[in-house]
């Protein structure tokens, strides 16, 4: 999601194909032999290169053209959004995985991999009782990146999530739902 968010803000013309991950085609695993997705292959001045990450495909995207400015434009604000993306992408992807996926980690509780994720989430809170966006005062690259994961954590118990003390987060995330960068990334093709 966060890649396809990204290539959107970019305005750069794309192809997309969604993979059955059951059923990965050839052309996948000869672009990516591990077989996982997102892959990008990028062209630039007639030299391609394949990206396999979701979020080197976003930095490529918005390097390349970033028209929104979803890019952070100080040092500090790079500092502080890949700081975030990296707890995010380790941590809270773990706790979430262990939380959604409960029989496929045994060896932990749903709840207390709930009140371990919850605790980022408590975090997004309070920096968006500072300012509108986890990225300061525009949609940016911190939402986009984050923002699939904090709904898939609320999805997973969305009473749950909605009784918690998070009204700026559950309307941040009420927006990026409802916003055309989100409208377009579901689109089935």
């Amino acid at each position: 999601m966060r890649a396809r968010l990204a290539l959107w803000a970019s305005g750069l013309e794309f192809d997309q194909q969604e993979v059955d991950l059951k059923q990965k085609p050839p052309e996948l695993w000869v672009l990516n032999p591990l077989g996982t997705v997102p892959v990008l292959l990028w062209s630039d001045q007639g030299v391609q290169k394949v990206i396999a990450q979701s979020l080197e495909i976003m930095l490529c995207a918005l390097k390349a053209n970033d028209p929104l400015s979803w890019l952070p434009s100080t040092q500090d604000g790079w500092d502080q959004a890949l700081e975030l993306i990296k707890g995010n992408d380790v941590a809270f992807k773990k706790h979430l995985d262990r939380y959604k996926y409960p029989n496929r980690h045994p060896e932990t509780s749903a709840s207390s991999e709930r009140e371990q994720g919850a605790l980022f989430l408590k975090h997004y809170e309070q920096v968006l009782e500072k300012q509108d966006f986890l990225s300061g005062d525009h949609f940016g690259l911190l939402d986009a990146a984050l923002g699939p994961f904090v709904r898939q954590f609320a999805k997973t118990d969305l009473v749950w999530f909605n009784s918690q003390g998070w009204p700026k987060l559950i309307n941040w995330l009420q927006a990026f739902e409802s916003s055309e960068a989100f409208s377009f990334i579901m689109q089935k093709l």
